[in-house]
């Protein structure tokens, strides 16, 4: 036997942690977390420890497929590269040659922020195309902080994280970092953070619909309802401003134009309409303006509701209006070795340049919200989508209305994806393309470096060489691009021509070592040295110089904002009554620790212990409807219903309920769902594609359901095919 060590990196979650590998006679026998990486500092969960389960595991595709029939009687046949990749070539060309540009609509997962092929390779593919019909996770995720931070500091990527490690006061809405370990703050060993913020005689405080992980290991915990969080968060705002806590920053305009807009939101206000008392909030905000150091923090519950840009500009008003913006313990810009944002290699954003062709939703940052993607495959005219590509994502179990976007899928002319499964989006494709897993590439993160508590930097040599006849994600995005714009009638010129293909001829890793030295923190030697990392130090005061506004000031008023908040005034009365009809409830998603997003649940390893499909219900809920712990029940929103089990919960907020993200799974002759002991269903059924954010992100929380108990016999889910609209 020979065993021998290596170091990777995981790449499953935002945390990014530093893995050690114990591999014997070629095979993964042990992962550790890393105790030398200057980040994670030897932290790791669940899902790191099953890295090499992906590797390994019989469900991944290896090899191209093709697929032949639909359904049930769909069939997938392994072919060679060069006939999957001219197959895909020839699908995408025709459905542009026949109509427009736009005839193409493109997906792009999640998994893409994960891959540094994807990143460096991935958008280049995107960009050669010129469709207007781009799509992607962020709108049912984070457009909200990117927009924010466009409007306010210039860039979408220009977003403050809390500086943990020395704050006293960390002030949490929506966010659940102890299953998460960060979003949008890469924050890894979050449990151990927490610990220290405590120890030194710090607080940390929570508002959530659900008394959640993150919420139980909190010096306090506040319910507050769904969709509200926007009048408690500017109630505070109001409460610095009114009892004169507030110490901006000098680079700052528009006090008095944001004291007007907001002068109607008092804590009596916020107090009727969200359940959390006027005094709670002056008290909390008043401990935060006096605090030696304090960081206001919101993620997903912010994000993914109808008022999420509110939201996270009402976080940003707080740590600047009380000091503590650009400070030490409180929130801070990460100085990555690569600047994504300095060095263009990501855009700084842009606002309603275009709208969707049917229901008129401006795009941001070049996508269009991904709630209008059904709609654009269905509607007949110039522009109609009629070919799909997506790139390592599953948007029928993640977006809303998926049953209906995956019938809208079956009706497509021709499409592709690149993934390393049949999952229920790719199910429909025509060719699915595999590309190298995790520990078959080198790796550098691009993106989370500029979202870190701590300025690090890290290159991962790949731990496996690729096999023979496989391909690297930056490969195959390389070949789409040359053979599909040969097949392309309306060429570009050659200067465009060979500008891409210089671009694409590079390596990932080739581009990295580039852009390393163009920083000048760091080489690609000193990387290649220390493995484990190299610190770059704590975070640091860095304004106004960082900001990418032409004048370097911050605008405390922007318009568009501003303008919201009347939206959010005429939303009140419903809000107030509980967004909801007589007997209707509030639904909430969640996310678990071993879980990632929709995929990982066909992992034996990640899979086992007690369920988590059920839906979460407060006892009261439950007793009012005469509805049973462990019961079967049906949840009805608008646009659909699912049927699944509910267990009583005191954690949940009176008159909200909960369903898991990312399950869901219905794919004949896969492991994944009822067949691999993974039951659930997909709580992106329920909601609503109408439901938007300014910003475009979808709403999924806070959507008005009913809640009733089923007989003793469960019943089957229906299939795609039978179902019928219910409005």
């Amino acid at each position: 036997m020979t065993t021998t060590t290596k170091l990777a990196v995981c790449n499953l979650c935002e945390a990014i942690c530093g893995l050690t590998l114990t591999i014997t006679d070629g095979a993964v026998t042990s992962i550790k977390g890393n105790e030398a990486d200057p980040l994670s500092r030897g932290h790791i969960c669940p899902k790191g420890v099953a890295l090499a389960d992906i590797y390994t595991d019989p469900d991944r595709l290896r090899r191209p497929v093709r697929r032949t029939g639909t359904g049930a009687d769909a069939v997938w046949t392994e072919i060679g590269w060069d006939e999957a990749l001219d197959a895909v070539a020839d699908g995408l060309a025709k459905a542009i040659n026949d109509n427009d540009k736009n005839a193409l609509g493109i997906y792009v997962g999640n998994p893409n922020a994960h891959s540094l092929g994807a990143m460096t390779h991935g958008f280049e593919l995107i960009k050669s195309f010129k469709t207007r019909n781009k799509f992607s996770a962020s709108s049912v995720d984070q457009i909200p902080h990117m927009y924010v931070g466009m409007l306010q500091f210039g860039h979408q990527l220009l977003l403050p994280v809390a500086d943990i490690d020395r704050t006293s006061y960390f002030l949490v809405f929506g966010a659940n970092p102890m299953a998460s370990n960060g979003s949008l703050m890469t924050v890894p060993d979050f449990p151990n953070r927490v610990r220290d913020l405590k120890a030194r005689g710090g607080q940390m405080v929570v508002f959530d619909p659900r008394r959640t992980e993150t919420a139980k290991v909190a010096t306090e915990h506040h319910f507050i309802r769904p969709a509200t969080d926007a009048v408690v968060l500017m109630a505070m705002v109001n409460t610095l401003i009114t009892e004169n806590l507030a110490t901006p920053p000098s680079y700052v305009d528009n006090l008095d134009a944001l004291a007007d807009a907001i002068a109607d939101f008092t804590p009596e206000y916020a107090a009727s309409v969200s359940g959390v008392d006027a005094e709670v909030i002056r008290r909390i905000t008043r401990e935060f303006a006096a605090a030696d150091g304090a960081a206001a923090y919101g993620r997903m519950g912010l994000s993914t509701q109808g008022f999420g840009s509110i939201c996270q500009w009402a976080i940003n008003l707080l740590n600047l209006l009380s000091g503590n913006f650009d400070r030490v313990g409180g929130v801070l810009f990460p100085e990555p070795a690569i600047d994504a944002a300095k060095n263009g290699l990501l855009g700084a954003g842009h606002f309603d340049v275009w709208r969707s062709r049917v229901r008129d939703m401006p795009e941001f940052g070049g996508e269009l919200p991904v709630s209008c993607f059904r709609e654009e495959i269905d509607t007949p005219g110039a522009g109609q989508i009629k070919a799909v590509l997506t790139l390592a994502g599953n948007p029928v179990l993640s977006t809303p209305d998926g049953r209906r976007l995956s019938e809208s899928f079956a009706g497509l002319d021709f499409m592709a994806s690149v993934d390393i499964y049949v999952n229920e989006t790719t199910r429909h494709a025509d060719v699915i393309l595999p590309p190298t897993t995790a520990l078959e590439r080198d790796h550098y993160d691009l993106v989370f470096h500029m979202l870190s508590v701590r300025n690090t930097a890290r290159f991962t040599p790949a731990v496996f060489d690729k096999e023979k006849d496989a391909m690297h994600d930056w490969e195959i995005f390389q070949q789409l691009a040359i053979r599909t714009g040969a097949r392309i009638k309306a060429k570009k010129s050659l200067s465009a021509r060979l500008s891409e293909r210089l671009r694409m001829s590079l390596s990932p890793t080739l581009m990295v070592t580039l852009l390393l030295a163009l920083g000048r923190k760091t080489s690609m030697k000193q990387l290649r040295q220390h493995p484990e990392g190299v610190d770059l130090g704590e975070l640091r005061p860095t304004m106004p110089q960082r900001l990418h506004t032409k004048d370097k000031r911050i605008d405390l008023a922007p318009a568009p904002l501003v303008a919201d908040l009347d939206r959010l005034r005429e939303a009140l009365p419903e809000v107030t009554s509980g967004e909801a009809a007589e007997g209707e409830l509030v639904l909430i998603g969640r996310r678990h620790k071993s879980d990632c997003n929709s995929w990982t649940h066909n992992l034996e390893r990640l899979t086992r212990g007690k369920p988590r499909h059920h839906l979460l219900m407060n006892p009261s809920d439950l007793a009012s409807r005469g509805i049973s712990d462990g019961a079967r029940v049906r949840i009805t929103s608008r646009v659909g219903s699912v049927e699944t089990e509910v267990s009583s919960a005191d954690d949940m907020m009176p008159g909200v309920v909960s369903l898991p993200h990312g399950y869901g799974h219905q794919v004949p002759g896969t492991r994944m769902g009822h067949a691999h002991g993974v039951a659930g269903v997909s709580i992106n059924d329920l909601t609503d594609p109408e439901r938007l954010d300014v910003s475009g992100n979808a709403a999924l929380s806070g959507v008005p359901v009913t809640v009733i108990a089923l007989p003793a016999e469960p019943s089957a889910r229906v299939p795609d095919a039978e179902l019928v609209e219910t409005t």
